[in-house]
């Protein structure tokens, strides 16, 4: 089996800082981080691989210091490391960035052995769109399982592969056949340190680089400035609110209750509407 895990070189967001000026995120000095929520994808299909057998890629696009990250991901457990970078790829948006990233899984599939899964986090931190990981698996043809808590089995001879998946009305239990991607939610395990084996084996482990040329990607227009339609006007904090939380005394009452009428107070019209709601189902 082999696993394919999509990781992304971030800002740390607890030193984030956006410029007075040009109102952009201040990305010089600021120390960076494996995107959290991939971690999670990464221990999943270490899980996997550990319980299967097979191999982990973690691929990451991004400037040639993205490698630290990707010597990360060694240490914590993965066999290989790719890193996708190139001119070409600055200033990409979500449309480019699956673009490339496709291009350099089938590559992966390709050159080390087809892909029977791949993971990424939900989301990132600095974008926080959560259209990467849909718009590889649609320039894959792979089926597609987001938000996933829980991998319950996987059968490698029926080439199946079962999971739990969060929506709103509570969690969809769901079966897919392979190749598929997943987008793994936080929170749903314990990412391991890693080992000193495997620290010693990832200083010393070569990265494999490859440029937009070697990846496989047919059209370079289609990546970097040129291929992001996405055009960002202005990043800035939100304004702090000024009003403070208020304390409801619940004086005998059951708190949901004191809590509803509290409400009721401050938005008078608000109980007629619900109760003409009501009426209507």
């Amino acid at each position: 089996m082999h696993i394919v895990v999509c990781i992304k070189q971030v800002p740390d967001s607890a030193q984030i800082r956006v410029h007075p000026v040009t109102n952009t995120i201040m990305r010089q000095g600021v120390p960076t981080i494996i995107n959290p929520y991939d971690l999670f994808a990464l221990e999943e299909a270490l899980r996997l691989r550990d319980k299967f057998g097979g191999e982990v890629t973690v691929l990451t696009m991004g400037p040639p210091t993205a490698e630290d990250s990707l010597r990360k991901a060694l240490t914590i457990g993965a066999n290989r490391a790719v890193l996708l970078t190139d001119r070409f790829f600055a200033g990409s948006d979500t449309l480019a960035t699956s673009y490339a990233l496709a291009a350099a899984i089938r590559k992966i599939g390709s050159t080390f052995g087809a892909v029977d899964v791949v993971f990424t986090g939900k989301q990132t931190i600095d974008g926080d769109t959560a259209q990467v990981g849909p718009g590889i698996c649609k320039r894959l043809d792979f089926l597609q399982l987001t938000y996933v808590s829980k991998v319950s089995s996987l059968d490698l001879e029926a080439r199946t592969i079962e999971v739990e998946r969060r929506s709103e009305g509570g969690v969809q239990v769901l079966r897919s056949n392979l190749p598929c991607l997943i987008t793994m939610l936080e929170g749903t395990n314990q990412v391991r340190r890693g080992s000193m084996i495997n620290a010693l084996n990832a200083a010393r482990a070569e990265v494999v680089k490859w440029s937009a040329q070697d990846a496989g990607v047919e059209d370079i227009q289609k990546c970097g400035l040129r291929g992001s339609p996405t055009v960002v006007k202005r990043v800035f904090a939100p304004t702090p609110r000024a009003e403070k939380a208020k304390v409801v005394e619940a004086a005998g009452q059951p708190p949901a209750e004191a809590l509803i009428d509290e409400i009721f107070k401050l938005r008078p019209k608000l109980e007629n509407e619900m109760f003409e709601l009501a009426r209507g189902f």
